[in-house]
Protein backbone atom coordinates (compact mmCIF):
# COMPACT_ATOMS: atom_id res chain seq x y z
CA UNK A 1 0.00 0.00 0.00
CA UNK A 2 1.32 3.38 -1.37
CA UNK A 3 1.13 6.56 1.34
CA UNK A 4 1.26 9.64 1.51
CA UNK A 5 0.68 13.01 3.51
CA UNK A 6 -1.69 14.64 1.83
CA UNK A 7 -4.52 13.40 -0.79
CA UNK A 8 -6.72 15.31 -2.51
CA UNK A 9 -9.77 14.00 -4.35
CA UNK A 10 -10.95 16.22 -7.17
CA UNK A 11 -8.91 17.55 -10.32
CA UNK A 12 -11.10 20.73 -10.59
CA UNK A 13 -9.64 24.52 -9.47
CA UNK A 14 -9.94 23.96 -5.93
CA UNK A 15 -8.26 20.21 -6.06
CA UNK A 16 -5.32 21.78 -8.24
CA UNK A 17 -4.93 25.11 -6.06
CA UNK A 18 -5.08 23.28 -2.91
CA UNK A 19 -2.30 20.67 -4.32
CA UNK A 20 0.04 22.91 -5.54
CA UNK A 21 -0.32 25.59 -2.99
CA UNK A 22 -0.10 22.61 -0.43
CA UNK A 23 3.51 21.25 -2.53
CA UNK A 24 4.86 24.99 -2.37
CA UNK A 25 4.38 25.96 1.34
CA UNK A 26 5.10 22.40 2.69
CA UNK A 27 7.27 20.64 -0.05
CA UNK A 28 8.76 18.17 2.53
CA UNK A 29 5.65 16.30 2.10
CA UNK A 30 4.28 13.80 -0.33
CA UNK A 31 1.09 15.05 -2.18
CA UNK A 32 -0.61 13.09 -4.52
CA UNK A 33 -3.87 13.99 -6.54
CA UNK A 34 -6.75 11.64 -7.46
CA UNK A 35 -8.65 12.67 -10.62
CA UNK A 36 -11.09 11.23 -12.93
CA UNK A 37 -10.05 12.55 -16.12
CA UNK A 38 -6.62 12.99 -17.70
CA UNK A 39 -7.81 16.26 -19.10
CA UNK A 40 -10.14 18.65 -17.79
CA UNK A 41 -11.78 21.55 -18.59
CA UNK A 42 -12.24 25.18 -17.48
CA UNK A 43 -15.58 25.29 -15.74
CA UNK A 44 -16.61 29.06 -16.47
CA UNK A 45 -15.42 28.76 -20.26
CA UNK A 46 -17.47 25.86 -21.19
CA UNK A 47 -19.89 27.74 -22.99
CA UNK A 48 -17.70 29.39 -24.85
CA UNK A 49 -16.59 26.10 -26.42
CA UNK A 50 -19.50 26.39 -28.18
CA UNK A 51 -18.85 29.54 -30.70
CA UNK A 52 -16.16 32.30 -29.39
CA UNK A 53 -13.59 29.57 -28.67
CA UNK A 54 -15.02 26.88 -31.12
CA UNK A 55 -13.17 24.19 -29.96
CA UNK A 56 -12.92 22.34 -26.72
CA UNK A 57 -8.66 21.69 -26.98
CA UNK A 58 -8.65 26.00 -26.24
CA UNK A 59 -10.34 25.38 -23.18
CA UNK A 60 -8.37 22.84 -21.36
CA UNK A 61 -7.67 23.33 -17.37
CA UNK A 62 -4.98 20.33 -15.86
CA UNK A 63 -2.78 19.17 -13.19
CA UNK A 64 0.55 20.31 -15.20
CA UNK A 65 1.50 22.89 -12.44
CA UNK A 66 0.86 20.37 -9.56
CA UNK A 67 3.49 18.24 -11.49
CA UNK A 68 5.86 20.76 -12.32
CA UNK A 69 5.67 21.54 -8.54
CA UNK A 70 6.37 17.91 -7.75
CA UNK A 71 3.31 16.63 -6.84
CA UNK A 72 2.07 13.07 -7.83
CA UNK A 73 -1.01 12.04 -9.58
CA UNK A 74 -3.24 9.43 -10.54
CA UNK A 75 -6.38 8.65 -13.14
CA UNK A 76 -8.96 6.83 -11.15
CA UNK A 77 -11.85 7.61 -8.82
CA UNK A 78 -12.19 6.89 -4.94
CA UNK A 79 -14.03 4.67 -4.58
CA UNK A 80 -14.18 4.30 -0.67
CA UNK A 81 -12.67 6.18 2.46
CA UNK A 82 -12.01 4.40 5.18
CA UNK A 83 -12.15 7.17 8.48
CA UNK A 84 -10.41 5.06 10.78
CA UNK A 85 -7.93 3.02 8.48
CA UNK A 86 -7.09 6.61 7.06
CA UNK A 87 -7.06 4.35 3.21
CA UNK A 88 -8.70 5.39 0.40
CA UNK A 89 -9.84 2.35 -2.19
CA UNK A 90 -9.43 3.57 -5.72
CA UNK A 91 -11.31 2.35 -8.74
CA UNK A 92 -7.70 0.82 -10.60
CA UNK A 93 -7.46 -1.53 -7.32
CA UNK A 94 -5.31 0.38 -4.86
CA UNK A 95 -5.02 1.12 -1.48
CA UNK A 96 -3.61 4.85 -0.86
CA UNK A 97 -3.03 5.76 2.97
CA UNK A 98 -3.01 9.24 4.02
CA UNK A 99 -2.15 11.58 6.81
CA UNK A 100 -4.17 14.89 5.72
CA UNK A 101 -7.26 14.48 3.18
CA UNK A 102 -8.75 16.96 0.97
CA UNK A 103 -12.09 16.65 -0.32
CA UNK A 104 -12.24 18.59 -3.50
CA UNK A 105 -14.63 16.84 -5.43
CA UNK A 106 -17.15 19.36 -7.43
CA UNK A 107 -20.44 19.31 -8.48
CA UNK A 108 -22.50 17.31 -11.13
CA UNK A 109 -25.60 19.12 -13.15
CA UNK A 110 -28.76 18.76 -11.12
CA UNK A 111 -31.42 16.13 -12.70
CA UNK A 112 -34.74 17.64 -12.80
CA UNK A 113 -36.20 13.99 -11.55
CA UNK A 114 -39.59 15.85 -10.79
CA UNK A 115 -39.95 16.14 -15.07
CA UNK A 116 -41.48 13.63 -16.15
CA UNK A 117 -38.72 12.72 -19.37
CA UNK A 118 -35.83 13.74 -17.60
CA UNK A 119 -34.11 10.76 -18.35
CA UNK A 120 -34.30 10.41 -22.00
CA UNK A 121 -30.93 8.61 -23.31
CA UNK A 122 -30.50 10.47 -26.62
CA UNK A 123 -31.79 14.08 -27.65
CA UNK A 124 -31.61 15.08 -24.27
CA UNK A 125 -28.57 16.49 -22.74
CA UNK A 126 -26.56 17.48 -19.36
CA UNK A 127 -23.28 19.89 -18.72
CA UNK A 128 -20.78 17.86 -16.78
CA UNK A 129 -17.69 19.88 -16.15
CA UNK A 130 -15.98 17.42 -18.06
CA UNK A 131 -13.63 17.35 -20.98
CA UNK A 132 -15.65 13.90 -22.17
CA UNK A 133 -18.77 15.16 -21.24
CA UNK A 134 -18.55 18.49 -23.01
CA UNK A 135 -16.93 17.09 -26.33
CA UNK A 136 -19.53 14.68 -26.82
CA UNK A 137 -22.27 17.89 -26.97
CA UNK A 138 -20.46 20.03 -28.86
CA UNK A 139 -21.19 17.10 -31.21
CA UNK A 140 -24.82 17.17 -30.52
CA UNK A 141 -24.96 20.56 -30.89
CA UNK A 142 -23.13 20.59 -34.20
CA UNK A 143 -25.65 18.30 -35.63
CA UNK A 144 -28.71 20.06 -34.09
CA UNK A 145 -30.65 22.73 -35.98
CA UNK A 146 -33.09 23.54 -33.51
CA UNK A 147 -31.89 23.67 -29.70
CA UNK A 148 -34.06 24.10 -26.38
CA UNK A 149 -31.89 25.13 -23.21
CA UNK A 150 -33.36 24.45 -19.97
CA UNK A 151 -32.49 27.10 -17.28
CA UNK A 152 -31.90 30.94 -15.89
CA UNK A 153 -28.68 30.76 -13.97
CA UNK A 154 -25.27 31.28 -15.81
CA UNK A 155 -24.77 28.45 -18.10
CA UNK A 156 -28.16 27.85 -19.20
CA UNK A 157 -27.92 31.95 -20.16
CA UNK A 158 -24.06 31.97 -21.90
CA UNK A 159 -25.06 28.08 -23.61
CA UNK A 160 -27.84 29.93 -25.04
CA UNK A 161 -26.14 33.21 -25.74
CA UNK A 162 -23.22 31.34 -27.46
CA UNK A 163 -25.50 28.72 -29.62
CA UNK A 164 -27.45 31.39 -30.98
CA UNK A 165 -24.51 33.21 -32.59
CA UNK A 166 -23.59 30.12 -34.75
CA UNK A 167 -24.89 30.26 -38.21
CA UNK A 168 -28.56 28.03 -38.80
CA UNK A 169 -29.00 27.48 -35.29
CA UNK A 170 -33.02 28.18 -33.61
CA UNK A 171 -32.11 28.34 -29.75
CA UNK A 172 -35.12 28.35 -27.33
CA UNK A 173 -34.56 29.03 -23.77
CA UNK A 174 -37.24 28.16 -21.41
CA UNK A 175 -37.30 29.50 -17.61
CA UNK A 176 -39.98 29.82 -14.48
CA UNK A 177 -38.41 33.05 -13.56
CA UNK A 178 -39.55 36.26 -14.70
CA UNK A 179 -36.41 37.29 -15.95
CA UNK A 180 -32.62 35.68 -16.57
CA UNK A 181 -30.24 35.60 -13.87
CA UNK A 182 -32.61 36.33 -11.65
CA UNK A 183 -30.75 34.92 -8.21
CA UNK A 184 -27.60 37.19 -9.03
CA UNK A 185 -28.98 40.51 -9.86
CA UNK A 186 -31.75 42.67 -8.82
CA UNK A 187 -35.48 43.26 -11.40
CA UNK A 188 -33.37 46.10 -13.05
CA UNK A 189 -30.26 44.85 -13.92
CA UNK A 190 -32.44 41.27 -14.57
CA UNK A 191 -34.49 43.49 -17.84
CA UNK A 192 -31.14 44.58 -19.21
CA UNK A 193 -29.74 40.95 -19.04
CA UNK A 194 -32.99 39.91 -20.77
CA UNK A 195 -32.01 42.74 -23.64
CA UNK A 196 -28.72 41.39 -24.20
CA UNK A 197 -29.43 37.54 -24.72
CA UNK A 198 -32.56 38.28 -26.88
CA UNK A 199 -30.19 40.29 -28.97
CA UNK A 200 -28.12 37.21 -29.62
CA UNK A 201 -30.87 35.85 -31.35
CA UNK A 202 -31.95 33.39 -28.53
CA UNK A 203 -35.84 33.09 -28.39
CA UNK A 204 -37.03 33.69 -24.73
CA UNK A 205 -39.66 31.91 -22.65
CA UNK A 206 -39.94 33.25 -19.25
CA UNK A 207 -42.13 32.28 -16.77
CA UNK A 208 -42.66 29.08 -18.18
CA UNK A 209 -43.27 26.10 -16.81
CA UNK A 210 -41.82 22.58 -17.93
CA UNK A 211 -44.72 19.96 -18.26
CA UNK A 212 -42.28 16.95 -19.43
CA UNK A 213 -40.07 17.05 -21.74
CA UNK A 214 -41.36 14.67 -24.75
CA UNK A 215 -40.23 12.20 -27.35
CA UNK A 216 -40.41 8.79 -28.81
CA UNK A 217 -38.73 5.52 -27.71
CA UNK A 218 -35.86 6.65 -26.05
CA UNK A 219 -35.02 10.20 -27.62
CA UNK A 220 -36.24 13.70 -26.20
CA UNK A 221 -37.96 15.11 -29.26
CA UNK A 222 -39.10 18.94 -27.86
CA UNK A 223 -41.06 19.74 -24.18
CA UNK A 224 -44.48 20.47 -23.39
CA UNK A 225 -45.20 23.20 -21.10
CA UNK A 226 -48.14 23.76 -18.50
CA UNK A 227 -50.41 25.48 -20.75
CA UNK A 228 -50.03 22.97 -23.09
CA UNK A 229 -47.58 24.81 -25.61
CA UNK A 230 -45.39 22.09 -27.73
CA UNK A 231 -41.98 22.79 -28.79
CA UNK A 232 -40.14 20.77 -30.88
CA UNK A 233 -36.08 19.92 -31.06
CA UNK A 234 -33.62 18.37 -32.01
CA UNK A 235 -31.61 18.23 -29.02
CA UNK A 236 -32.65 19.71 -25.14
CA UNK A 237 -30.08 20.71 -22.79
CA UNK A 238 -30.82 21.02 -18.78
CA UNK A 239 -28.92 23.70 -17.48
CA UNK A 240 -30.76 24.26 -14.27
CA UNK A 241 -28.25 23.98 -12.11
CA UNK A 242 -25.17 21.70 -10.26
CA UNK A 243 -25.08 19.96 -6.90
CA UNK A 244 -22.38 18.95 -4.80
CA UNK A 245 -20.96 15.72 -5.40
CA UNK A 246 -20.66 14.50 -1.45
CA UNK A 247 -21.62 10.73 -1.84
CA UNK A 248 -17.90 10.22 -0.32
CA UNK A 249 -18.11 12.28 2.63
CA UNK A 250 -21.44 11.18 3.46
CA UNK A 251 -20.81 7.19 2.93
CA UNK A 252 -17.46 8.13 5.06
CA UNK A 253 -20.01 9.40 7.67
CA UNK A 254 -19.13 13.07 6.94
CA UNK A 255 -21.92 15.61 7.90
CA UNK A 256 -23.75 17.56 5.32
CA UNK A 257 -25.94 20.32 5.21
CA UNK A 258 -29.53 20.96 3.66
CA UNK A 259 -28.34 21.91 0.03
CA UNK A 260 -25.90 18.65 0.32
CA UNK A 261 -22.58 20.28 0.84
CA UNK A 262 -19.65 18.67 3.49
CA UNK A 263 -20.17 20.94 6.53
CA UNK A 264 -16.57 22.36 7.05
CA UNK A 265 -15.68 24.96 9.93
CA UNK A 266 -14.02 28.44 8.85
CA UNK A 267 -10.51 26.58 8.12
CA UNK A 268 -12.30 24.35 5.75
CA UNK A 269 -12.28 21.31 8.52
CA UNK A 270 -14.69 18.77 8.76
CA UNK A 271 -15.80 17.11 11.77
CA UNK A 272 -13.06 14.29 11.26
CA UNK A 273 -9.72 15.19 12.18
CA UNK A 274 -7.29 15.74 9.32
CA UNK A 275 -10.01 15.57 6.55
CA UNK A 276 -10.56 18.46 4.86
CA UNK A 277 -13.58 20.05 1.72
CA UNK A 278 -13.03 22.68 -0.49
CA UNK A 279 -14.53 24.16 -3.33
CA UNK A 280 -18.19 23.34 -5.02
CA UNK A 281 -18.77 19.85 -2.78
CA UNK A 282 -17.71 22.12 0.92
CA UNK A 283 -20.36 24.35 2.39
CA UNK A 284 -20.77 27.73 1.77
CA UNK A 285 -22.23 30.62 4.24
CA UNK A 286 -22.54 33.90 3.47
CA UNK A 287 -20.50 36.40 3.96
CA UNK A 288 -23.03 39.27 4.98
CA UNK A 289 -26.03 37.17 5.43
CA UNK A 290 -24.32 34.32 7.58
CA UNK A 291 -26.47 31.86 6.31
CA UNK A 292 -25.72 28.48 4.13
CA UNK A 293 -25.85 29.19 0.43
CA UNK A 294 -24.91 27.35 -2.78
CA UNK A 295 -22.24 29.15 -4.40
CA UNK A 296 -20.05 27.80 -6.65
CA UNK A 297 -17.75 29.63 -8.51
CA UNK A 298 -14.09 28.51 -9.60
CA UNK A 299 -12.87 32.18 -8.15
CA UNK A 300 -14.20 31.38 -4.83
CA UNK A 301 -13.02 27.80 -4.68
CA UNK A 302 -9.53 29.05 -5.18
CA UNK A 303 -9.41 30.98 -2.77
CA UNK A 304 -10.30 28.54 -0.91
CA UNK A 305 -8.07 26.45 -1.53
CA UNK A 306 -5.12 28.90 -1.33
CA UNK A 307 -5.87 29.04 2.37
CA UNK A 308 -5.73 25.57 3.05
CA UNK A 309 -2.86 24.71 1.52
CA UNK A 310 -1.21 27.17 3.74
CA UNK A 311 -2.87 25.68 6.90
CA UNK A 312 -3.14 22.12 6.25
CA UNK A 313 -0.31 21.25 8.68
CA UNK A 314 -0.33 24.33 10.83
CA UNK A 315 -2.30 27.77 10.99
CA UNK A 316 0.47 29.37 8.81
CA UNK A 317 -2.37 32.33 7.63
CA UNK A 318 -3.43 33.14 11.32
CA UNK A 319 -7.13 34.59 9.60
CA UNK A 320 -10.18 31.90 8.47
CA UNK A 321 -12.26 31.85 5.65
CA UNK A 322 -14.77 34.57 7.05
CA UNK A 323 -17.55 33.70 4.72
CA UNK A 324 -18.57 33.66 1.09
CA UNK A 325 -18.62 36.57 -0.73
CA UNK A 326 -20.47 35.79 -4.40
CA UNK A 327 -18.71 37.59 -6.66
CA UNK A 328 -20.44 36.89 -10.24
CA UNK A 329 -19.48 38.57 -13.87
CA UNK A 330 -20.87 37.55 -17.33
CA UNK A 331 -20.36 39.30 -20.37
CA UNK A 332 -23.57 38.86 -23.51
CA UNK A 333 -23.97 39.99 -26.31
CA UNK A 334 -21.47 42.79 -25.69
CA UNK A 335 -22.25 44.33 -22.18
CA UNK A 336 -20.96 42.84 -18.91
CA UNK A 337 -22.79 42.23 -15.94
CA UNK A 338 -21.05 41.74 -12.61
CA UNK A 339 -22.30 41.46 -8.89
CA UNK A 340 -20.73 41.24 -6.03
CA UNK A 341 -22.08 40.69 -2.01
CA UNK A 342 -25.65 40.56 -1.05
CA UNK A 343 -28.41 40.86 -3.74
CA UNK A 344 -31.68 42.95 -3.11
CA UNK A 345 -33.53 39.91 -2.38
CA UNK A 346 -31.06 38.01 -0.13
CA UNK A 347 -30.94 41.47 1.63
CA UNK A 348 -34.46 41.65 2.50
CA UNK A 349 -34.96 38.00 2.90
CA UNK A 350 -31.93 38.24 5.44
CA UNK A 351 -34.32 41.23 7.20
CA UNK A 352 -31.19 43.09 6.25
CA UNK A 353 -31.73 46.97 6.23
CA UNK A 354 -30.36 48.64 3.26
CA UNK A 355 -30.92 51.81 0.92
CA UNK A 356 -29.38 51.89 -2.79
CA UNK A 357 -26.82 53.62 -4.49
CA UNK A 358 -26.30 54.57 -8.36
CA UNK A 359 -24.68 56.03 -10.82
CA UNK A 360 -24.05 55.44 -14.39
CA UNK A 361 -21.86 57.14 -16.86
CA UNK A 362 -19.30 56.28 -19.40
CA UNK A 363 -16.13 54.01 -19.44
CA UNK A 364 -14.07 56.55 -20.73
CA UNK A 365 -13.77 60.34 -21.00
CA UNK A 366 -14.23 62.77 -22.82
CA UNK A 367 -17.88 61.48 -23.75
CA UNK A 368 -17.12 62.11 -27.55
CA UNK A 369 -14.28 59.24 -27.61
CA UNK A 370 -14.99 56.32 -30.12
CA UNK A 371 -15.82 53.36 -29.00
CA UNK A 372 -17.40 54.98 -25.48
CA UNK A 373 -19.78 52.34 -23.75
CA UNK A 374 -22.25 52.86 -20.47
CA UNK A 375 -21.28 51.79 -17.56
CA UNK A 376 -24.06 52.07 -14.55
CA UNK A 377 -23.63 50.81 -10.94
CA UNK A 378 -25.96 49.99 -8.13
CA UNK A 379 -24.35 49.64 -4.47
CA UNK A 380 -25.98 48.39 -1.66
CA UNK A 381 -25.96 50.54 1.78
CA UNK A 382 -26.34 49.60 5.24
CA UNK A 383 -28.31 52.99 7.03
CA UNK A 384 -26.56 52.74 10.34
CA UNK A 385 -23.16 52.79 9.79
CA UNK A 386 -22.46 53.55 5.33
CA UNK A 387 -21.10 49.93 5.05
CA UNK A 388 -21.24 49.06 1.81
CA UNK A 389 -23.25 44.91 1.66
CA UNK A 390 -22.99 44.19 -2.38
CA UNK A 391 -23.61 45.77 -5.87
CA UNK A 392 -24.13 45.25 -9.18
CA UNK A 393 -22.66 46.82 -12.49
CA UNK A 394 -23.36 46.57 -16.18
CA UNK A 395 -21.56 47.87 -19.29
CA UNK A 396 -18.57 48.00 -21.08
CA UNK A 397 -15.52 45.19 -19.63
CA UNK A 398 -13.99 47.33 -17.13
CA UNK A 399 -16.91 46.47 -15.08
CA UNK A 400 -15.31 42.88 -14.68
CA UNK A 401 -12.49 44.72 -12.94
CA UNK A 402 -14.63 47.11 -11.06
CA UNK A 403 -16.68 44.26 -9.35
CA UNK A 404 -13.50 42.87 -7.84
CA UNK A 405 -12.59 46.57 -6.33
CA UNK A 406 -16.50 46.19 -4.75
CA UNK A 407 -15.70 43.33 -3.46
CA UNK A 408 -13.05 44.22 -1.41
CA UNK A 409 -14.63 46.93 -0.27
CA UNK A 410 -17.49 44.72 1.22
CA UNK A 411 -14.60 42.51 2.23
CA UNK A 412 -12.70 44.82 3.99
CA UNK A 413 -16.07 46.82 5.46
CA UNK A 414 -15.35 49.34 3.78
CA UNK A 415 -18.17 52.43 4.29
CA UNK A 416 -19.24 54.76 2.07
CA UNK A 417 -17.62 57.34 3.99
CA UNK A 418 -14.45 55.75 3.09
CA UNK A 419 -15.36 55.12 -0.39
CA UNK A 420 -15.73 58.44 -1.24
CA UNK A 421 -12.32 59.71 -0.41
CA UNK A 422 -10.98 56.21 -2.61
CA UNK A 423 -7.85 57.42 -4.42
CA UNK A 424 -7.64 55.94 -7.97
CA UNK A 425 -5.81 56.26 -11.08
CA UNK A 426 -7.57 57.88 -13.92
CA UNK A 427 -6.43 57.62 -17.70
CA UNK A 428 -8.61 59.00 -20.78
CA UNK A 429 -8.52 55.55 -22.86
CA UNK A 430 -8.79 53.59 -19.91
CA UNK A 431 -11.13 55.07 -16.96
CA UNK A 432 -14.19 57.21 -16.41
CA UNK A 433 -13.67 60.60 -15.80
CA UNK A 434 -11.58 61.30 -12.28
CA UNK A 435 -14.10 63.85 -11.49
CA UNK A 436 -16.91 61.69 -11.49
CA UNK A 437 -15.76 57.70 -11.28
CA UNK A 438 -18.49 55.07 -10.76
CA UNK A 439 -18.37 53.43 -7.51
CA UNK A 440 -17.22 56.92 -5.69
CA UNK A 441 -20.43 58.85 -7.04
CA UNK A 442 -22.47 55.80 -6.75
CA UNK A 443 -21.19 56.08 -2.59
CA UNK A 444 -22.42 59.39 -2.92
CA UNK A 445 -25.52 58.83 -3.99
CA UNK A 446 -26.65 56.61 -1.28
CA UNK A 447 -25.15 59.30 1.31
CA UNK A 448 -27.84 61.28 -0.27
CA UNK A 449 -30.52 59.11 0.40
CA UNK A 450 -33.26 59.32 3.49
CA UNK A 451 -32.09 56.83 6.08
CA UNK A 452 -28.62 57.35 5.61
CA UNK A 453 -26.74 60.39 7.78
Amino acid sequence: MKSYDVVVIGGGPSGIVTAVTTRKQHPEKKVLMITEFAKGVVPCGIPYVFHKLGDIAKNLMGPKPFVDAGGEVMVGWAEKIDVEKRTIAVSNGEIIGFDRLVLATGSSPTVPTFIPGHDFTEGLAYVPKSYDSIFALKEKVNQARKIIVLGSGFTAVELAEQIAQEPGKEVHLIYRAEHCLRRSFGVEIAKLVDESIAQAGVNMHPSSQIAEIVGTGSTATGIRLDDGQTLDADLVIVAMGYKPNSRLAVESGLAVNEHGAVVVDNYLRTGVEGIFAVGDCAQCVGFITGRNQQIMLASTGAAEARILGHNLYSMRIKRNFPGTLSVFSTELTGRTFAAAGVTVDQARDAGIEFVVGQFQDVDRHPGSLPDVSPVGARIFVSPGDGQIIGGELFGSKSVGEMINTLALAIQKNVTVYELISFQLGTHPLLTTAPTKPILVKAAENAIAQNGLC
